[in-house]
């Protein structure tokens, strides 16, 4: 029989569980109901990512989303509208993409979920010269709101 060791540790204000329990595969999140649910609303997201599909990223913002562009001056931050505008002025652009994610944690609080994770990104771009491929590896964090009964992505796209 496993005994489950449970932490709870406050970060920064954020209630973040962990277990020495089961873990989903691949991940180092334990394996329960509302994660499972969580990291599959994200690995629709990453899909939806990799096909290109501006329609559904866009339907699985909130409404509230808002992108801090990590700038003082917020030149760079933007809201839905500003997100639409993002998503169909660089999507058409990618030809090819290719997304892994590695979830690390996921947190919660309040009614937020924060779903921190690393991904590795490969994508061929059209430019001037013709198409080039970038990589990018990077950690990155995902913030969730369930409205309606459904998870929305209120930041991290």
């Amino acid at each position: 029989m496993r005994r489950a060791l449970l932490l709870v540790v406050t970060v920064s204000g954020v209630a973040v569980v962990g277990c020495a329990g089961r873990l989903i595969p691949n991940t180092t999140v334990e394996d329960n109901p509302t994660n499972r649910e969580i990291i599959e609303f994200c690995e629709t997201y990453r899909h939806a990512l990799e096909q290109r599909d501006i329609g559904a990223l866009l339907a699985m913002a909130s409404p509230r989303y808002y992108e801090n562009g990590g700038t003082p001056e917020g030149e760079d931050d933007y809201d839905i509208s500003g997100l639409r505008e993002v998503l169909g002025r660089t999507l058409p652009r990618v030809e090819a993409v290719r997304y892994e994610f590695r979830y690390r944690r996921i947190g919660f609080e309040g009614d937020r979920v924060l779903v921190d994770y690393t991904y590795s990104g490969s994508y061929q771009v059209e430019g001037g010269t013709g198409p080039r491929w970038f990589r990018r590896v990077a950690d990155n964090r995902l913030e969730l709101e369930r409205a309606g009964g459904q998870l929305r992505i209120l930041s991290g796209m």
